[in-house]
């Protein structure tokens, strides 16, 4: 009885999250709360054993240092900079953004770069003329892409990050940034041949009004620039130092959050900051975190291991790429962050049947995952960022539009991927059998 209560609390929850009638944090929690009125599991053991506080707590760290850095302007000052840079120039214009999402991606995580930029972009279009959807579509799928160079540049990078401790920044700078590059560099070449059409044409007036912007005028120079900026870089600095440290990723983004709270407060109020922290996405990670708890608890995860092992008779070859492809095609229905959560326990499993190393699988699922996201609007987070803030400027992306432009972009990716994980992991590790 307690497995079929789980398991319908589980796809409900999944439905009304999908379906976004509901605020999703509410759905997630609601759900929590049921598998604690059934006694499903106690209070106790969603708090200790289920919910994963140091990826809430990093996730929490970001989002404040991402908060005051944004009050110096320097976001805005980047995108206006760049685009002058181009002169206005459709093409480039696209690759620039492109280029400038997904490094923000990787450097501070997928959802804060949108949230910074799309108001920005969209302000930039509407000077010059030029319709928004090609760049809107850009910077969805250059934020996933990016991301999925980093342990902290997609949030299911991060939930992996904490669950396996030997998998380091520097590991994912290693062995995810350089096919996250090649396929970047193919999806911008591939957006660039799709919009070309719309963006030949542009009136010299709107470059003029372009050009007559001082980028400076958006870049508050006083010493929470320069503070802000510098606690940030420490802060990479000591994600990328981590194995030299042997400090927890959640201390040092921790420490750089506090430590710029301290130093900037007499400019900043730390009661605003704290309201601009994205509470929603917080409260969605733990009520996620229960919901899949409650999975564990009567296990169904045990169970779902169990059959994976059983189709793939625990060859590790067929495992990583059965991971690869269903993580990259679900991520793309239902958003990547639950499917992760979810997945995550069934590999550790696997560790109980007799693999031993368990890396490959590890970097099949944050591949799948996180390139998976771009196939439709609620595959990933920041899509859903991304929709939201354009349509609350008028520039609607309608979900199929969006699709026949996403769901091939991750098929090439995913054949990419594929190609990558075959020859640098699986391949070496059959032969070494």
């Amino acid at each position: 009885m307690a497995v079929t209560i789980a398991i319908a609390i589980f796809i409900i929850s999944y439905i009304f999250i999908m379906t976004e009638k509901i605020n999703r944090a509410l759905v997630a929690l609601a759900g929590g709360l049921l598998l604690l009125l059934t006694d499903i599991y106690e209070w106790e053991a969603a708090v200790n054993d289920y919910i994963d506080w140091n990826t809430v707590a990093l996730l929490f760290a970001m989002m404040v240092l991402v908060s005051i850095t944004k009050k110096t302007g320097v976001f805005s000052y980047i995108a206006i900079l760049l685009a002058k840079i181009v002169k206005g120039r459709p093409v480039p214009l696209l690759v620039g953004i492109a280029v400038l999402t997904a490094v923000g991606s990787a450097l501070l995580d997928n959802v804060t770069t949108v949230l910074l930029f799309v108001p920005v972009i969209l302000t930039l279009t509407n000077l010059l003329k030029l319709p928004a959807f090609p760049y809107l579509i850009t910077i969805i799928i250059s934020a996933n892409i990016g991301g999925t160079a980093t342990l902290i540049g997609d949030p299911p990078n991060i939930m992996i990050g904490q669950a396996v401790p030997h998998l380091t920044f520097v590991s994912f700078l290693q062995h995810t940034a350089p096919v996250a590059i090649m396929i970047f560099i193919l999806a911008i070449f591939i957006l660039i041949l799709l919009f070309r059409k719309k963006l030949n044409t542009i009136d010299q007036e709107n470059i003029k009004q372009l050009m007559k912007l001082k980028e400076g005028t958006y870049l508050n120079k006083t010493p929470l620039l320069f503070q802000s900026l510098s606690v940030l870089c420490l802060t990479i600095t000591g994600f990328i130092l981590h194995p030299v440290l042997h400090i927890d990723l959640t201390i040092i983004a921790l420490t750089g959050a506090i430590m710029l709270l301290l130093i900037s407060e007499k400019e900043v109020d730390t009661e605003k900051v704290f309201e601009q922290v994205e509470w929603v996405t917080l409260f969605f990670f733990i009520g996620l975190f229960m919901l899949v708890g409650g999975l564990e608890e009567v296990g169904v995860i045990d169970e779902l291991a169990r059959s994976i092992m059983w189709m793939t008779e625990g060859d590790m070859m067929y495992t990583g790429l059965l991971l690869l492809w269903t993580s990259g095609l679900f991520s793309g229905i239902i958003d990547n962050i639950p499917f992760v959560a979810a997945m995550i326990p069934v590999i550790q499993e696997f560790e109980s049947y007799g693999m031993a190393n368990l890396d490959p699988l590890w970097w099949s699922l944050a591949l799948g995952a996180c390139l998976g996201g771009n196939a439709t609007l609620i595959g990933a987070s920041a899509n859903v960022v991304v929709a939201g803030l354009a349509e609350a400027q008028g520039e609607r992306i309608p979900f199929v539009k969006y699709m026949i432009y996403g769901l091939p972009i991750v098929l090439l990716s995913l054949i990419i991927a594929t190609i990558y994980l075959y020859f640098r992991y699986l391949l070496p590790y059959q032969q070494t059998l």
